[in-house]
């Protein structure tokens, strides 16, 4: 597959694309590092760049609060390993951090066009031979390998750290509790009981349920009842 061969893409909800690949941790097989975990794959649009560099030292200073949540980092970036290994070094002295998760060497970009990570959109954003570097992707994934989110940033956007984390709450809070999240909703905050839970099972399950309209119902749910409580 070329640079300019895409595959088809993917959705919220598709089975994430296995592969095999070089980490700065070893060699990995995608679905085997899944494993059981949820995870978070992360692209880069190259090394010793600004932007890039904040974002994996946030990525490495959170990353505590991701695995008590069983969920794994792993970045990618259009660099070999060992180019990698130097850039670590950089962003654990200027963060103050200590980077520990796997980062991907995709010279090729193979990874990155099977999960539809190339830049269309900023000319600039090219590689001295002009094949397009990475976007800032985010795809969040679930231990049955299934896509549960997809984000994506220009180049010139850092992400945050903070709404990724956000995100991966409110996909387990919601599968362990029949739930939906509301606009801004963070752990600790009234939930929405499922369209899909109805009559006496809603009010057996959500005692406390408010009733605004038939289709929006609110309904406490402690922090301490939440993946955040960890």
């Amino acid at each position: 597959m070329g640079p300019t061969d895409r595959p088809a893409p993917l959705r919220l909800g598709s089975i994430a694309p296995d592969f095999e690949a070089e980490t700065t941790a070893g060699p990995i097989k995608f679905h085997d590092f899944i494993g059981d975990s949820w995870v978070v794959l992360f692209s880069h649009p190259e090394d010793y760049t600004p932007v890039c560099t904040t974002e994996l030292g946030a990525f490495a200073k959170l990353e505590p609060e991701f695995t008590k949540r069983g969920v794994k980092l792993i970045g990618l970036s259009a660099n070999t390993i060992e180019s990698h290994g130097g850039w670590i070094k950089d962003i654990n002295e200027i963060s103050g951090s200590q980077l520990r998760f796997p980062i991907i060497g995709d010279k090729e970009r193979q990874i990155a066009l099977s999960y539809d990570m190339l830049d269309h959109q900023d000319a600039t954003n090219v590689d001295q031979k002009g094949i397009a570097f990475t976007i800032r992707s985010v795809f969040i994934i679930d231990p049955k390998k299934t896509i549960r989110t997809i984000l994506s940033y220009p180049a010139s956007t850092g992400r945050n750290t903070a709404e990724v984390l956000r995100i991966v709450d409110s996909l387990q809070t919601g599968d362990k509790h029949k739930v939906t999240t509301p606009i801004n909703w963070v752990p600790g905050d009234d939930v929405i009981v499922h369209p899909s839970v109805k009559g006496e099972e809603a009010e057996k399950l959500f005692p406390k349920m408010q009733v605004v309209k038939p289709y929006l119902r609110f309904t406490p749910l402690p922090k301490e009842e939440t993946s955040a409580a960890v």
